[in-house]
């Protein structure tokens, strides 16, 4: 398998997804629908949605009920990042190598454009009742999608991120950080995608726990690149955690200590989806490759 091949063409498939659920630009309020456009077009692995997408199908998952649901996370990914970027976040001007939202549009416009994705994410999400009126599994879905992004998901991460810079803290507390940060959407990915292709329960509480580890090694890996990559091939500003204040996996553990984690998380989580009756070689590999990966 040409795992380079495959992703770009998924990521392409993906694309045609999101594009055609996002607002069209007029009215108004029109400037906000641009920026929230510019922002979800910036780029982007489009990791989330591929995953939710691999799971729905390695669980037999062939309806096109899984779509809005690959744009709507995709959205709410896209306002955490425009709001982490802001100057009272993280202030950085650059990401995917182009000019963050609020760095384009201004500050204002780039609070507006998150808000607006966050909301617009659901109303998407909802079209999945139009496409399949009596499917039960999406009102579970939702549910999933709501906690995954909320106060205990990925904002309940940031909040206690956010509270942590400059300050000591402990192992315990930096693995809920960047479980909840990080993990909680990407568990929320894989997790919608075996709810909507009718997993068991069993089934989905392996797949939510090997998401989480993959969420877990991910971020770890986010903080080694941080340190170890460079702005032209990261595509966004190197050494941002120092610039914070912020206390990193990598801080505690060292570098050497921070890669054998992430390694140990990542076989962890595949050997886990290894050990479902169903299987996805594509899904298996990427989860592999993300922890090779330079950006």
């Amino acid at each position: 398998m040409d795992m380079k091949a495959e992703l770009a063409a998924r990521a392409k498939q993906v694309e045609a997804v999101i594009a055609a659920y996002l607002p069209k630009e007029e009215g108004y309020q029109k400037t906000v629908i641009e920026a929230m456009n510019y922002s979800v077009l910036a780029g982007g692995k489009r990791l989330r949605p591929i995953l939710m997408w691999e799971t729905y199908r390695m669980f037999g998952g062939r309806s096109k009920v899984i779509e809005p649901f690959m744009a709507a996370i995709e959205m709410i990914h896209t306002y955490s990042l425009v709001h982490d970027d802001l100057p009272a976040m993280d202030n950085d001007e650059y990401r995917r190598g182009k000019k963050t939202t609020h760095a384009q549009y201004g500050e204002a416009m780039g609070i507006l454009a998150g808000d607006g994705l966050l909301n617009y994410a659901f109303e998407t999400a909802v079209k999945a009742f139009e496409i399949e009126p009596g499917n039960l599994n999406i009102g579970k879905a939702l549910q999933v999608l709501a906690q995954k992004a909320g106060i205990c998901g990925m904002l309940g991460g940031q909040c206690v991120d956010v509270e942590a810079e400059g300050k000591p803290v402990t192992m315990e507390q930096l693995e809920f950080i960047y479980r909840l940060k990080t993990g909680a959407l990407l568990e929320c990915a894989m997790l919608v995608g075996a709810i909507l292709a009718g997993a068991t329960k069993g089934e989905q509480r392996q797949v939510e726990q090997a998401a989480g580890e993959l969420g877990l090694a991910f971020q770890i890996q986010d903080d080694i690149l941080d340190i170890t990559s460079t702005t032209e091939v990261l595509g966004k500003p190197v050494g941002s955690d120092e610039k914070n204040h912020k206390i990193t996996w990598a801080a505690l553990r060292g570098i050497e200590g921070a890669k054998q984690d992430a390694k140990r998380l990542s076989e962890q989580s595949v050997g886990r989806m290894e050990g479902l009756v169903v299987k996805n070689e594509f899904l298996t590999r990427l989860m592999l490759e993300l922890m090779q990966r330079e950006k």
